[in-house]
């Protein structure tokens, strides 16, 4: 059975120990035989201990290539994601696709269609909160709502296959003006190569940080007690033979943020919008009014913002340092083209 969906752990892929990779195969077939006569437990090293040794190391070696889980039930599925779009700057386009699904495709959709009348020139997609479940297929259709028609824009190769699944563009795309992409350790699966084709094709600029390097289909092979294997059996080729499996996509504008406070403020999205979570409320100046009044705004505003220096520190605002640097991107950028 191949399945798409798998558990979301962002913890790093251990690096394999440059110690034991140095072995030679004459050194690996030398150490087992060694160990068996002469280390002081020999029960540790039953044929049974050493299969489950080299699961083991397998399982940690392979990264997210294998995983073994109890049964088929507890593999964890995670509520979808909903879509979010808004305008920001007046002709930013902000679309955070959430779970990649036909549900917030048409969400996309809709969104697009209300960028045209508001002249929106530059958008920002955001993948970040974009992991499984995955459907390639789906990826592939909001890939053409941005990718030049006829291109081919990701392949799922399998080994041994006789052919490649290969995705094509096959109509014209909705939206051709400038594309800025935000993505992290959350961007999974077929984010991944979502991401990676809106990279190859429209030159979008990758802000944030490093994806979660499971650009593959999976496949669920039953053991004999009921436990699961659950193997990667295709992975994700971009144009150019580039691939995304096993060390995600790595971002052009690498910026660090909390995973805690980018998903607070996804949550708050809903009432509040993003502006409140990307622009800095407006420091006080002296005018007009303030002169007639005889009062100073810049001296109160130091003042109060002393007085709160002095009291318990304040829990610092929410603030999307990612979707700033994406905004500060696309406003370089045109004026850049300006010029």
């Amino acid at each position: 059975m191949v399945t798409s969906a798998f558990p979301q752990s962002r913890t790093p892929s251990p690096k394999p120990d440059p110690l034991i990779d140095s072995l030679s195969q004459a050194d690996l077939q030398a150490i087992i035989p060694l160990l068996k006569s002469n280390f002081t437990n020999p029960q540790a090293l039953s044929d049974v201990e050493l299969n489950r040794a080299t699961v083991e190391g397998l399982i940690t070696r392979l990264s997210h290539g294998v995983m073994l889980l109890p049964n088929r039930e507890s593999a964890p599925r995670e509520p979808a994601a909903p879509f979010y779009s808004e305008v920001l700057d007046g002709h930013v386009g902000y679309l955070r696709l959430g779970t990649l699904n036909p549900a917030n495709l048409e969400a996309m959709d809709k969104a697009l269609a209300g960028f045209a009348p508001k002249k929106v020139d530059a958008t920002i997609v955001d993948l970040r909160a974009s992991g499984s479940p995955d459907d390639f297929a789906v990826a592939a259709e909001f890939a053409k709502r941005f990718c030049p028609k006829g291109e081919a824009l990701f392949i799922l190769r399998k080994p041994g296959a006789r052919q490649d699944r290969v995705f094509t563009c096959d109509r014209e795309p909705v939206f051709q003006g400038l594309i800025t992409v935000l993505a992290d350790g959350d961007t999974s699966g077929a984010a991944e190569a979502l991401a990676g084709t809106l990279r190859v094709y429209e030159k979008g600029l990758v802000i944030g940080q490093t994806t979660a390097g499971r650009a593959v289909e999976y496949s669920d092979l039953p053991l004999p007690s009921g436990k699961i294997l659950r193997v990667a059996v295709s992975e994700v080729v971009l144009p150019g033979d580039r691939l995304l499996f096993p060390d995600g996509i790595k971002p052009d504008l690498p910026v660090e943020m909390s995973m805690v406070d980018k998903r607070q403020i996804f949550q708050r999205t809903g009432e509040h919008g993003m502006g409140p979570f990307v622009y800095e409320s407006e420091r006080p100046h002296m005018n007009e009014a303030a002169l007639i009044a005889g009062t100073n705004p810049e001296l109160d505003a130091a003042e109060a913002a002393q007085r709160r220096r002095e009291r318990a520190p304040e829990k610092a605002a929410l603030h999307d340092v990612v979707l700033q640097r994406g905004l500060d991107l696309v406003t370089s950028l045109e004026v850049y083209q300006k010029r």
